[in-house]
């Protein structure tokens, strides 16, 4: 068979087969197989289902197609070439490219390129999320497909259908096989998703070899299980039996759609075919000239894309998506003028900006040696917020009664399968499912949180990696902080978890010492529209500090900041703390001071944005000059020293906790005000 004697959507199929071959062919690095066995499948979905406007990629009325298996990049770099895909600058507007051009796709895997190794949503406009570790992608499409329906409930009127999109994920064997899809496809059917379709690739190969050696379960029997429909196509290059599953997922309404697909690993290749080496290897020269043979392909053409195929795409993909996005247009000006509220509603949170006075009720927490513990003050602000921030919603993981992170305010109902319009989220024993769906929701332009416990951390730690990967604004709720939640024990008490937190590139952790640096903290972060935070608050009471004698909260902003201070401001020893060792640590400050010792308080409830403060600024609350320090912190000294020095002081943890009343586990350990005036004054030599 020849090219001009193929026909158009074999020719089509073909040219996405070897863009994919030659991409990875030139980078000596990449996963050709599964492009060449799923181009049939992209190609049915975007020729004839998909709604995209090619011209304007984030309309917010399109589907969104999720590769959640992300090292088959270069299927979807083909896809959005031969759509001529239109590449956006950080405000949205086109830039007059393309996304991805031939000379992308020739540098693929190359620094700087719009085609890195797996998809990532900020590089490349038409990229829907940032994926790669198996999984993810499942868990964001489902947080997409749940931002759908609220978008829905909250903004669609009679006669105006606005958010009325479909969310399509390509998932393989791998991405099965990942406990977070699991979770996620049970979230989804639990809550009857029926506009997420996964179509999930069912080519019997991994890395290792065949799926055989560890993996046999039936997947259908599981996700019939999930409340999930299952349809199965026995060959993915069987255009027929792939558009009737994509209708018949149109059709269904009542439960998400799985859609299994079988496949062989690099299509037509003679020696690769059905081989673990076509899946994370390039094929080599004589390989693809063979496999180019075989599909009647020009042995030795390369990046090749006949004029038919982009004419032919165009005319399909391309035209449907702009007449459906004009006539969404038409119909969004006609519901704006109705709904002026709901459309500058709407404008707010697709800029990702806040309403006027969101931050209006945000308590003043008077001073209270007694205190409240830092996840209760959080459970007001929260609430405080919400009431003003209608786009601010989400959940926990089981545990809202315990983080507080229930949405009080009226109206304030469940989101589930009969009322989508709901606020609070009930994501189950699922925190990484409910962290990966979180980034979904956040690129649905949400404000989603989600809460559990820190030491579950480890159990959300990838999804978060991808929220500040993917410069997602997704708010994360941790309490139970540390030694201080007593009885339950070491297995429930965060020791290292800081440390690992504080390495994520563009998390924020805030760590607050008391209720109005907690209320504070909220108000610091809130407007941010790139960045994940996660709050690290505590199960015990924190006593409320008297801000007519201490420095204002307001420092919180600046990550650290003054708290007490020496006598005319001129420290021997300076004291940093965060969180739940504050109150001990102005506790031994007192004492100090009294003993004749220029003592200094810094609270330091972020690191990450002291850091981003100008060098006069965090000089001045730490000054070079003064280098006795000491460190208070109930949680792992990894990372202190580059405050403190290698020398300075560390009131903390140095191994596993232990069960008893949290009191008698900071006195165990050490953590007390008693310890701390002892290594200041070891500290200056007293």
């Amino acid at each position: 068979m020849s090219i001009s004697t193929t026909s158009i959507d074999q020719l089509t199929i073909n040219t996405i087969r070897t863009l994919s071959m030659d991409g990875v062919q030139a980078a000596n690095s990449g996963h050709p197989g599964t492009p060449m066995a799923l181009a049939p499948v992209a190609y049915a979905l975007w020729q004839n289902f998909l709604r995209f406007d090619p011209d304007a990629p984030h309309w917010p009325g399109r589907d969104r197609f999720v590769l959640s298996n992300g090292h088959a990049s270069m299927l979807l770099y083909s896809l959005l070439n031969l759509a001529e895909v239109k590449q956006l600058d950080a405000h949205d507007h086109p830039t007059g490219e393309w996304a991805v051009t031939i000379d992308q796709i020739k540098h693929f895997r190359q620094l700087h390129s719009r085609t890195p190794g797996h998809p990532e949503t900020f590089e490349t406009s038409g990229v829907e999320t940032t994926t790669g570790p198996l999984g993810q992608g499942c868990g964001n499409s489902v947080g997409m497909a749940i931002g759908q329906r609220w978008l829905s409930a909250r903004f669609d009127r009679p006669g105006f259908s606005l958010f009325d999109y479909n969310i399509f994920t390509f998932c393989s064997d791998g991405d099965l096989m990942e406990g977070v899809a699991n979770e996620a496809a049970s979230i989804a059917g639990h809550l009857k998703l029926s506009n997420l379709c996964w179509i999930y690739d069912d080519n019997h190969i991994t890395i290792e070899g065949n799926t055989s050696l560890a993996f046999d379960e039936d997947v259908a029997t599981r996700f019939t299980g999930l409340n999930w429909h299952v349809i199965k196509v026995p060959d993915a290059n069987d255009l027929d039996a792939l558009n009737r599953a994509y209708e018949e997922f149109l059709a269904t309404d009542d439960r998400p759609t799985m859609i299994i697909v079988r496949s062989h690993i690099g299509w037509g290749s003679p020696n690769r075919q059905d081989t673990a080496k076509a899946h994370g290897e390039a094929l080599g020269e004589e390989e693809i000239k063979l496999t180019k043979r075989a599909y009647g392909w020009p042995e030795d053409a390369k990046f090749l894309v006949p004029d038919e195929v982009r004419e032919h795409f165009q005319q399909g993909f391309g035209a449907r998506g702009r007449q459906l996005h004009e006539t969404w247009q038409t119909q969004y000006d006609q519901w704006a003028k109705k709904y002026p509220e709901l459309s500058a509603q709407w404008e707010q949170m697709n800029s990702r900006d806040l309403p006027a006075k969101w931050d209006a009720d945000i308590p003043v927490f008077p001073a209270d040696a007694k205190g409240v513990a830092s996840r209760v003050s959080s459970g007001k602000v929260l609430n405080a917020i919400a009431k003003n921030v209608p786009w601010l919603i989400g959940g926990a993981a089981d545990l809202a009664p315990s983080t507080m992170t229930h949405l009080t305010g009226e109206g304030d109902r469940d989101f589930e399968p009969n009322c989508y319009s709901g606020r609070n989220f009930h994501f189950g024993i699922r925190e990484h499912g409910m962290a990966a769906a979180l980034n979904g929701m956040a690129l649905s332009k949400i404000r989603p949180f989600g809460a559990t416990f820190f030491v579950f951390f480890d159990y959300c730690k990838p999804s978060v990696r991808l929220s500040a990967l993917g410069r997602l604004p997704v708010i994360y709720v941790f309490t139970h902080d540390s030694i201080g939640l007593g009885e339950d024990g070491p297995t429930h008490q965060p020791i290292e978890h800081l440390a690992a937190a504080r390495a994520v590139p563009n998390l924020i952790v805030m760590r607050p010492g008391d209720a109005n640096e907690v209320a504070e903290a909220w108000r610091a972060i809130m407007p941010l529209k790139n960045r994940p935070v996660m709050f690290v608050l505590s199960r015990q009471n924190l006593p409320t500090l008297d801000r007519a004698k201490y420095a204002p909260a307001a420092g919180v902003a600046k990550g650290a900041y003054i708290l007490a201070d020496a006598p005319g401001g001129k420290p021997s020893v300076i004291l940093m703390a965060t969180g739940s060792e504050i109150g001990i640590t102005v506790e031994a400050h007192e004492r100090l001071v009294k003993e004749g010792v220029a003592s200094r308080v810094v609270s330091m409830p972020s690191w990450e944005l002291f850091e981003e403060q100008p060098a006069a600024y965090r000089d001045s609350v730490l000054p070079p000059s003064v280098t006795p320090r000491v460190a208070v912190e109930a949680a792992a000294r990894f990372g202190w020293d580059r405050y403190i020095g290698a020398s300075g002081k560390f009131v903390g943890m140095s191994s596993f906790g232990a069960s008893a009343p949290a009191s008698a586990l900071m006195k165990h350990f050490g953590i007390t005000a008693d310890h701390i005036v002892a290594e200041a004054k070891a500290a200056v030599g007293k």
